[in-house]
């Protein structure tokens, strides 16, 4: 597998995540307008020129992913909603 290939992929791995999260949420607090826009992001992934993508483009989408998730952390400690995935995902 290619380079860019495992940059998509990454990408696409961060978008997923958001969206599972995005997912749950829902079930509990409604729609939230501001993370349905990553849906659209995920519809748009393949159309985006990875050959203009860098690693360091990829680490700061991860980062990002990682500081949003961090931010929705309080809510599952505490108990308000429930986990994201009930079994292992491969």
């Amino acid at each position: 597998m290619n380079t860019k290939n495992k940059f998509r992929i990454r990408v696409e791995s961060c978008i997923g995540t958001i969206l599972d999260v995005h997912n749950t949420l829902k079930e509990h607090f409604g729609e939230l307008d501001f993370l349905s826009q990553f849906e659209t992001l995920r519809k748009t992934i393949d159309q985006i020129d990875m050959s203009n993508v860098t690693e360091e483009d990829v680490q700061m989408v991860e980062r990002a992913t990682n500081a949003l998730l961090k931010e929705f952390r309080p809510i599952f400690e505490k108990g308000k909603c429930e986990s994201v995935y009930q079994d292992i995902k491969h």
